[in-house]
């Protein structure tokens, strides 16, 4: 017998439409997924485990695409930049075995303030078996440049960070 699933997906397209809301609801200046919203999903999906896996993996292969996008987009005007900015491998793991290693990266208390994009370049640190020195080094320049930039968006909004930001660089050229 041919199970119908259409439900399942409208509820996933309804849930992926009203997730960036509830996440986004919980605190201003938001920029990234972190561990909280990571583990928060489980409770959109009411338990669910499989629709908590369709969703968790939409979004990885969501921050996956963007990012060859990107890459391709810069590529096309400079190959050597474009290398050196996304020079991290974040595809080395399948989406189904990172989504089950961010639920292990997240299981720990001391993570959870990661954003996810970072804690996907760390999972994969760890499933290349890079040396440990190396992916703690990785998590503590993450773990710092994500508080700087929370106590940075407490005094200036995310617009004005990022207009700095282009004046700093295009002063630079």
């Amino acid at each position: 017998m041919k199970k119908n699933v259409f439900p399942k997906f409208l509820i996933l397209i309804l849930i992926l439409i009203l997730l960036p809301k509830e996440a986004f609801s919980q605190q201003q200046n938001r920029l990234f997924w972190d561990g909280g919203d990571w583990k928060r999903v489980n409770q959109l999906a009411n338990g669910n485990l499989d629709m908590e896996y369709r969703i968790k993996a939409a979004y990885v292969s969501g921050v996956l695409d963007g990012r060859l996008f990107f890459y391709l987009k810069t590529w096309s005007v400079e190959q050597g930049l474009a290398d050196s900015i996304y020079a991290e491998t974040i595809d080395y793991l399948n989406p189904k075995e990172l989504v089950r290693s961010l639920n292990n990266f997240y299981a720990d208390p001391l993570m959870v303030y990661v954003p996810v994009p970072s804690a996907m370049i760390i999972t994969n640190m760890y499933g290349e078996r890079i040396p440990l020195k190396i992916i703690d080094a990785y998590v503590q320049q993450t773990k710092f440049w994500i508080n700087d930039l929370h106590i940075r968006m407490d005094k200036h909004s995310p617009a004005e960070l990022l207009e700095g930001k282009y004046n700093k660089h295009s002063e630079k050229q």
